[in-house]
């Protein structure tokens, strides 16, 4: 007993120390910061100062007067603005989570403090201002009283909203609105905002939410964001520091931090264009307040221009206007987004590249601001040109080093485009989905991801957040169209070791007809390694598109392996036969996603398949277009046992009715050593308005899957008996254009250039 309280005096002395250690560095670190900030510079008196300068608003009230978008934009902004002067003013006292009435009144009033003194900037008109005024001082007593939300998130508390997140979007569309109206205010009332509503948020962002501002994470960039705007409209320059190179300015986080952390070197964000898309707003909007403030930063200079690669990346990772859904995403999301609006208009104004008016042009949301004019007088001109939608590499990791996110395209924005995913885990908001892949077709997703479990802001479905089948399906890798071990995640589900890894890229080549990529990952199991190619092929002379999936998987010992495919459509007919359950379902698996999942029927593709080498699913997507998935079986296993197709339908384990009825078919096999060769080929036409159909059924014949060392080769044989043979060099080597390669196959000599080439052929031995 005595040396137990021994012990326990030891650790009470211990826990005093570090107390007085603690308030001593604190102590020293304000003291520090405190003289620095006698010797950071004093920024312009003049307002407004951040998105726009008193130049912009001398050349808007000119562009007002006159015939055009800008015009145009201003009469229709004015109106919605009068319509809200009317309403009487509320700042209600917060009760609710997202998308309840009190989260939604604070959303609505920071963007009619935005709008209404914007209106006064253009116009003159007092009565702008004095709304703003009035509501700004309405926040000011409101704020300083305010408890925690009743309903906080533990990871990012707030105030005026349930998580800090949104308290930061308030803060940064509030100090504009602060900043557009200043020179009206009288000494008295800019104290009165500042000291009540201003200052008070800011510190709750920084100080007392030390933890999610120095984070590098986009929940940080929009904390930072607004602190650092806040510091130029009152004068803080510490504030602005501190924005940029963290609180204690040791710049191990803040803007600066993020800036250099958070994209590659082609501008890809880590968590992933839903992300990316949301991220920009405050990475543009304070990038341009530094700009305008502080020009010689050359903060749109920084690491090569990232912010304006970003920008341009974020459009070009989006099919038919909509952004590719990986990670958790929601799948409405387009460019006419008003952050993508704001980064376009930003990033035009700078560079005056024509190809982003053409993103402009289909957002039809022209920007009130010095840089949204200029947009607007392009276009009244036409000076617009398309943007290239094309196939590109974006790779991932700050150093560009932690794999890469591949896009293969044909043609138009809305032809045949692939989508291949071997990137990083992309923080908490990454799925356990390496090596997963999508597939699009006039203009739709026809081999799809599911993307984030959530209805935003609908408060009666969880608050409006994530629902709890994000965690148990949206995440887990049954819910993508990648390789399941043994009905468990990637990294068995665990975030933080699934943050330590990225697949490895291989290469990825472009050619006229012919795009290919090919990535592996050999530490998402244990003792099991994938490595997945990928091409998206055009055959000219046959007007067709399709694309080529070989995925090779090597282990120890034998293992259940699932493919899934997700598909978007009617299922049509299948070249096997289906064992049904017609009177009760049964779940797919108890964990990792499979619980969520019905199995509605089987079929054992050794005995119950017509073609004993080639398994085909066909469906019909809402496009009218047919699509036939066909893949190899019976060939490639090593000490097979069982090989099945399942097909189940999203719904299992969901009281409260939160998933979408999705469907998908799962090639299983049981082996040591397994290579899923498939090939994925739209046809046909159905409509039903006139009652016709064409080309129902597949035109694929025969697939055959050679291997000889680093040399890989798939044969495909059409129906009408033209052949082909997609010819693949898989060494680690560089290769050139010239690069020559002859791969044999019974006794016959194919030579073929460069990484891949498609070649038609004579019939195979």
């Amino acid at each position: 007993m005595n040396n137990i309280k021994q012990d326990n005096g030891k650790s009470q002395l211990i826990r005093l120390m570090r107390k007085r250690t603690s308030r001593l560095v604190a102590s020293l670190t304000f003291i520090a910061l405190t003289s620095l900030g006698a010797l950071l510079p004093v920024f312009a008196a003049s307002h407004p100062n951040l998105v726009i300068n008193q130049q912009d608003v001398a050349a808007m009230q000119q562009a007002i007067a006159q015939p055009g978008a800008f015009q145009n934009a201003f009469n229709a902004k004015r109106i919605e603005v009068d319509l809200g002067l009317i309403q009487p003013i509320e700042v209600p006292v917060p009760v609710d989570a997202g998308g309840g009435y009190t989260h939604e009144k604070h959303k609505s009033n920071y963007q009619q403090m935005y709008d209404t003194g914007i209106i006064y900037q253009l116009t003159g008109d007092k009565k702008y201002a004095t709304y703003v005024k009035d509501m700004l001082l309405q926040y000011a007593k409101l704020y300083p009283e305010l408890p925690l939300h009743p309903k906080r998130k533990s990871s990012n508390e707030g105030k005026l909203f349930w998580q800090g997140l949104n308290e930061a979007v308030w803060l940064m569309h509030t100090v504009q609105a602060y900043d557009f109206i200043y020179d009206s205010l009288t000494p008295s009332e800019r104290e009165r905002i500042e000291a009540g509503a201003i200052t008070p948020a800011v510190l709750f962002l920084s100080e007392q939410s030390p933890r999610t501002f120095n984070k590098v994470h986009n929940h940080g960039t929009w904390a930072t964001a607004a602190v650092g705007m806040s510091g130029y409209v009152l004068d803080k320059p510490l504030w602005v520091e501190r924005a940029l190179y963290d609180l204690t300015l040791s710049k191990k986080g803040g803007f600066m931090r993020q800036l250099d952390e958070l994209f590659s070197p082609d501008g890809y964000y880590n968590e992933g264009p839903y992300y990316q898309r949301y991220a920009l707003m405050p990475f543009v909007t304070f990038a341009k307040a530094i700009e305008q403030n502080e020009p010689q930063r050359k903060i749109f200079q920084h690491r090569n221009g990232i912010l304006l690669k970003a920008i341009n990346t974020s459009v070009a990772l989006s099919y038919n206007k909509l952004l590719f859904p990986l990670n958790d995403a929601i799948k409405s999301k387009a460019i006419d987004t008003i952050e993508l609006v704001n980064g376009i208009a930003i990033a035009y104004g700078i560079n005056n590249d024509p190809h982003l008016l053409d993103i402009a042009k289909q957002q039809h949301n022209i920007l009130l601001t010095g840089d949204g004019l200029k947009v607007a007088q392009a276009l009244d001109k036409g000076l617009q040109q398309s943007f290239a939608f094309t196939s590109a590499l974006f790779r991932d990791g700050k150093q560009g080093d932690k794999g890469a996110l591949v896009v293969m395209r044909q043609g138009s924005p809305t032809d045949q485009a692939i989508v291949f995913k071997a990137t990083e885990q992309g923080l908490g908001h990454g799925h356990f989905d390496k090596l997963t892949w999508q597939f699009y077709d006039a203009g739709n997703e026809i081999v799809s991801d599911y993307g984030a479990a959530r209805f935003l802001n609908i408060e009666a479905k969880f608050g409006g957040g994530y629902l709890p089948e994000n965690t148990t399906w949206a995440k887990q890798t049954i819910a993508h169209n990648t390789l399941v071990v043994d009905e468990t995640s990637h990294f068995n589900g665990k975030v933080k070791t699934a943050n330590q890894f990225h697949p490895t890229l291989h290469f990825f080549d472009q050619q006229k007809d012919l795009t290919i990529a090919s990535a592996s990952i050999d530490n998402a199991y244990e003792d099991v390694k994938f490595k997945r190619t990928q091409a998206l092929i055009k055959i000219e002379n046959r007007d067709a598109v399709f694309a080529i999936d070989i995925m090779q998987v090597t282990a120890n010992k034998p293992h259940q392996y699932d493919l899934p495919v997700h598909y978007q459509g009617q299922l049509i007919d299948t070249s096997f036969t289906r064992d049904t359950s017609l009177t009760q379902l049964s779940t797919l698996g108890t964990k990792h996603g499979y619980q969520h999942l019905w199995l509605l029927a089987k079929a054992n593709l050794a005995q119950d398949n017509t073609d004993n080498t080639l398994a085909r699913v066909t469906w019909l997507n809402d496009n009218g277009r047919f699509y036939s998935y066909s893949t190899l079986v019976n060939t490639h296993s090593n000490n097979a046992t069982h090989e099945h197709m399942l097909f189940a339908q999203l719904g299992a384990n969901d009281p409260n009715m939160n998933l979408r009825q999705q469907q998908a078919f799962i090639h299983r096999v049981t082996a040591t050593n397994h290579t899923y060769v498939s090939m994925i080929e739209p046809h046909g036409e159905y409509n039903s308005a006139k009652e016709y159909t064409l080309d129902a059924t597949s035109k694929v014949a025969k697939l055959t899957h050679y291997q000889q060392a680093e040399l890989e080769a798939v044969q495909i044989r059409f129906t009408d008996g033209q052949q082909y043979l997609l010819a693949i060099n898989q060494t680690e080597q560089a290769i050139t254009t010239e690069t020559r390669s002859v791969i044999n196959i019974n006794g016959v000599a194919y030579p073929f250039k460069g990484r891949s080439q498609l070649l038609e052929i004579n019939e195979l031995n």
